[in-house]
Parts: C-alpha cells; structure tokens; sequence
C-alpha cells in the first residue's frame, strides 16, 4: 500500500511538473484531444466548440455540430440560449447558423416585439450575464438592430439589480448573500463578451466597461498565493475552484485585449492563474482538478461550501480551460 501511494505521488508531481512547462497551444491541443467533440445544444460544449472552430477551422467542427443546425434543442433553458453562441460565430458565413443566432436573441422580446426586462429563465441567478447577454451583443452585429444591443445591457442590468453586493462581487442570488465562484465568474465572462461586439458609440459602453473593471478590480483581492479563485469568493477555507479562476482570468485578458485594463496591472496575477490552470490540467489533457458540479440557486453559505467538486473529465470545466488558453496564447504574444 505505501508503494502504491509512492507511485502515485509521483505520478501526480510528473503531471503538475508538466503541466507548469505547457505552452497554452499545447494545452489547447491537448485539450481539443478530448472537448469540443460533441454538441447536444448547451453552452457547456459550445465554448469548447467556440475554441476549436477559431483554433482549426469550420472543416473541424462541421461533423459535430451538423444535426443540431438540421433539428436543434429546444430553446429551454438559458443553457441552451448561451449554446448558440457556436452558431454566432459561424453566422458570417451560414444563412442557417444565422438564422439559429436570431431565434436565440429574439427571446428577449414578446410576440410584438417589444422589449423584455431580461432574456427569459434568468432564475434571479447572476449566471443570467452570461446566458444572455452574450448572444444579445453578438446578434446587434451580425444584424445590425442596435435594439439587440440595447438588450443585452438591459439584461444585465437586471441581473446586477438583483445580485451585485455593495462590495462589488455578486451574490449567486437574491436568496443567499453568498459570492459563489462561478456566480462570479459568469457576469465577469458575460460582461467581457458583450463588451467585444457593443460599439464604442453605444450610450451604455461607458458604463459596461465600469461594470466589468470593477468587478474585476473587486475579485483581484481575493486570488490566493497559488493563482486561484475559490468556490465562495470571499471564504478562503472553501477549496479552489477551478472554473471560476479560468473564467475570472478569461474576462480579465479580454478586458486587456479590449484596451479597459493595464496588462502592467493586471501581468502576475494572470501568470500565477495560468500558472495553476495548466498545472490542474492532467491525463493529457483529458481530466481537471477542483471543478464545481453544476449549481443552481442555494439557500445558505453551507450549502455553496459543501457543493462537489469535480476531479476527472469535465465539459464546463474544459470549456472554461480552453476559453482561457485561448485568450492567454494572444496575451503572451504581445509585448
């Protein structure tokens, strides 16, 4: 038993050790070896699709995704909404991925056509940022109707309304005070995105960029000495969480990308992040270490600090992976 116990020891310092000296293009290989592979409609497999049509080409996605723009999911959820943000990104060059983006966004009205408070199953939940607002931004520039754009502010607002604490980071919902992690990292993703398509000239611009660099300016205490985010934001003892820290530091380079940070600001905290994304990354690859389960809206602090996490295959977790690998291979580019 003790040799057992050895030998896995070393097994897993063999796999952080690698994982410290990956290159984000090696993890994005790596990792495209096994995410990004299937689509049944929700957002969980669309980033990673996102990441593999950028990294490789329409050809490399056109199989996995061809029966769910022939006969796709029900619009049932805000999962399956943010899901068709692959189809924004290919409605350049598809009539029919067009089409699906603007069925998607067109949620956010009634049957005349007047504008809802918020995209439809928002659940109160600050995840709504995201599954939202997104495709609401990024259907105001393939359609050209700023009243998309319109929308997609609108809807976070709603959400912020409802779920961002005087301190600047977000409860999950109006039931608990909690700063869940990935509660925090879904307006953070959210607001990043929309921030890519809403013109510089939107009335709102302004106040998006605020929102999102205040967030994030609000988080940034809160990053442990080893580059994590932690499953309660503000409770240290709770374990680090692997999705939030890829998301918090996706939205992060974004916001660099876009010209609203300092990258000399901002520079060692992404480091030490990628620093513990790439070393959570073992089996080739394949699996992640200290990923939230799937959660919905919580009722006590305990109940967030007692969610399970995931250490093994993980599509959220992949997705989040990937988004960030991406994001960060441009940010090492660049001076």
């Amino acid at each position: 038993m003790k040799s057992r116990v050895i030998i896995l020891s070393l097994v897993l310092f063999c796999q952080l050790v690698a994982g410290e000296e990956r290159t984000p293009q090696t993890l994005i290989d790596q990792m495209l070896d096994h995410y990004g592979k299937k689509f049944s409609g929700s957002y969980v497999e669309a980033l990673s699709l996102v990441v593999r049509l950028r990294e490789r080409g329409s050809q490399d996605i056109k199989g996995i995704i061809e029966s769910q723009l022939t006969n796709p999911a029900n619009l049932t959820s805000g999962s399956q909404i943010s899901g068709r943000l692959i189809f924004a990104e290919m409605a350049a060059s598809s009539a029919r991925a067009k089409e699906l983006t603007l069925e998607a966004a067109n949620f956010a009205f009634d049957d005349k056509g007047a504008a809802l408070k918020a995209m439809p199953f928002h659940n109160e939940m600050s995840d709504a940022v995201f599954m939202g607002g997104p495709i609401l931004a990024r259907t105001g520039q393939i359609s050209g109707d700023r009243k998309y754009f319109d929308q997609s502010v609108a809807n976070y607002k709603f959400i912020r309304d409802l779920c961002l604490r005087k301190d600047g980071i977000y409860r999950h919902s109006p039931l608990d005070e909690s700063a869940w992690g990935r509660g925090n990292g879904f307006p953070a993703i959210g607001l990043a995105m929309i921030l890519e398509s809403l013109p510089k000239d939107h009335p709102e611009h302004g106040f998006v960029v605020k929102s999102l660099s205040g967030h994030l300016r609000a988080l940034k205490p809160f990053q442990d000495k080893d580059g994590m985010w932690h499953q309660v934001i503000d409770h240290p003892e709770s374990y680090p969480e692997f999705t939030c820290t890829c998301m918090i530091s996706y939205a992060t380079l974004v916001a660099i990308r876009l010209g609203h940070l300092e990258k000399s600001e901002w520079k060692d905290a992404l480091l030490l992040s990628w620093k513990a994304i790439n070393q959570r990354v073992v089996a080739g690859g394949r699996e992640v270490r200290g990923s939230c389960t799937g959660t919905g809206k919580q009722t006590s602090l305990e109940a967030y600090l007692t969610r399970p996490e995931i250490n093994g295959y993980d599509d959220r977790g992949g997705s989040m992976a990937l988004l960030f690998a991406h994001e960060m291979k441009q940010f090492l580019k660049k001076p």
